[in-house]
């Protein structure tokens, strides 16, 4: 008896050279819709499924394959002898290959103005049954989803006449796989759609996009996943224009630059090292910017990721290529710049696209047997409700500090401490465990330019020590969340040293 093949593609790459392969190998080829008519015009010989079916497509093309002659040439054991008798009684073939792709759902929800009724027009209801039905029964039929595959099936074809088992559970595999991300693209964005935040179930589905050399360490294995509708304005989507291929330690540390960078709008630089910024400078132009970031840490910075937020021009490239670098984020290079920096072989040029505002509606982090799900921190100076809780109100020099400080200390591992001028990061203190052992090392790192800066902190303090050593540090100006207890000691601290103390009513903890 003739074997045969069941071929429904959206996608129509490859699909013509498969099919006439496999007539050539003696199948006969079943199909429908757009595939029949683009095989047909090509002198492919096809069988509609109608024709098998014995009944129409209904519905507006909803019903065309959910059938008994179909899904029962799908499921039946081609060697159990009441399946074979069963088969034979109705009229039943045997189906050995499927070849199935599925209506393009999520290019349709990534529309911006997408409907409702266009989204659900766009569920594929008979492809993922035929494809699950082929997949259970993958001990006799081979499913094929992505063209991909088409090569490696038609060689086992040729050489044996038929796959192997190895292959047809592993497409099997790959299938369950692909339904799987599928009916979670539908059941997150009808979700949204809705405006359920936390769902009584969460999938997540992510797109392999770089198996790693290493993770965090040598001896752990690792890979970068994108998520496909995820934020444009992310390490995910960055083009990689020069240099080596990203590590794991790249990417933690280049989405930790990239996330600082995004809250200015004036020329700005990022330089992180292991996830937590060094130096942060501002200015007119972007040379002046990455100066005041190299000035803020010329040390930590050696090895760093850098994240510029406007172009990098020729005499910002020349700076950059004076130094050891990881990586530079930009939203682009001018032909210059790129000459200058690709004479380095292995440092990694990223370009992100700045003007997009697409970003990811939660934050994910796994833990050991379960998933944190939050929303981002975009809580920012404007969003704060400020109070002037000191006598002495800031200078306007000291509230530009103040701001760019509370830009860059929710960026920082808590307990954080920030000490700044109005044009840049001067001592960075980062994940202690108390508040004022951050501010020791913050105020080490500023020295003598911690005199008459900004210090912002993360979150509350406890008692008014942190103030005590601001003041002997210099500091002449505080911004932090407010809310302890102790408020009042700290207050009466600020005031008896001349400080100005600024309350924000929101605290910054990064963990």
């Amino acid at each position: 008896m003739t074997k045969r093949a069941l071929i429904s593609v959206s996608d129509k790459n490859g699909i013509l050279e498969f099919a006439k392969e496999l007539v050539a190998l003696g199948y006969e080829v079943l199909s429908t819709g757009g595939t029949k008519s683009l095989l047909q015009q090509n002198n492919v010989p096809v069988t509609a499924v109608d024709e098998v079916t014995n009944f129409p497509e209904i519905l507006d093309g909803r019903v065309k394959t959910l059938n008994p002659m179909i899904h029962g040439g799908l499921l039946g054991k081609f060697d159990e002898p009441s399946h074979v008798a069963q088969m034979n009684e109705h009229g039943i073939r045997p189906i050995e290959i499927v070849c199935v792709n599925l209506y393009p759902f999520v290019e349709t929800i990534s529309k911006p103005d997408v409907s409702w009724d266009d989204a659900i027009e766009n569920i594929d209801i008979g492809g993922p049954t035929m494809l699950r039905s082929a997949a259970k029964n993958h001990d006799y039929v081979t499913v094929i989803v992505d063209a991909n595959d088409y090569s490696a099936v038609l060689e086992e074809l040729k050489a044996d006449g038929k796959t192997t088992l190895a292959t047809r559970r592993r497409l099997a595999a790959k299938v369950f796989r692909h339904t799987a991300a599928y009916d979670s693209y539908i059941s997150n964005h009808l979700s949204n759609a809705i405006g359920e935040e936390f769902p009584e179930n969460m999938t997540l589905t992510y797109e392999l996009k770089q198996t790693l050399r290493y993770g965090e360490n040598p001896h752990q294995k690792a890979a970068f996943y994108a998520k496909r509708l995820g934020s444009d304005f992310s390490i995910a989507y960055a083009t990689q224009l020069h240099g080596k291929e990203l590590s794991y330690n790249n990417i933690q540390d280049a989405n930790a630059a990239l996330q600082i960078v995004k809250e200015f709008e004036m020329p700005a630089a990022v330089a992180v090292k292991h996830m937590n910024p060094c130096g942060v400078g501002t200015g007119e132009t972007i040379e002046e910017a990455f100066n005041k970031a190299y000035e803020a840490d010329p040390t930590s910075i050696f090895g760093g990721i850098i994240a510029l937020n406007k172009e990098v021009d020729k005499a910002t490239a020349e700076k950059l290529s004076g130094i050891f670098l990881e990586i530079i984020i930009a939203p682009s290079f001018t032909s210059e710049a790129l000459e200058i920096l690709t004479q380095k072989k292995n440092i990694r040029l990223l370009t992100i696209d700045f003007t997009q505002e697409k970003q990811d509606q939660f934050n994910v982090v796994a833990v050991e047997g379960g998933l944190l799900v939050q929303e981002p921190d975009r809580f920012g100076f404007k969003d704060a409700t400020i109070q002037v809780v000191t006598d002495r109100e800031p200078t306007e020099e000291e509230w530009e500090a103040l701001k760019l400080g509370w830009a860059v200390v929710k960026h920082v591992k808590s307990n954080a401490i920030v000490v700044t001028d109005k044009q840049m990061t001067l001592g960075v203190g980062a994940g202690q465990m108390n508040r004022v052992g951050a501010a020791k090392i913050a105020f080490e790192q500023a020295g003598e330019k911690a005199q008459g800066a900004a210090l912002a902190s993360d979150a509350f303090f406890p008692m008014g020590d942190t103030v005590e050593a601001a003041a002997k540090a210099g500091i002449k100006a505080i911004i932090q969340p407010g809310g302890s207890i102790k408020d009042q000691e700290s207050i009466d601290a600020a005031n008896k040293y001349g400080i100005a103390m600024v309350f924000t009513g929101v605290r910054h903890f990064k963990h």
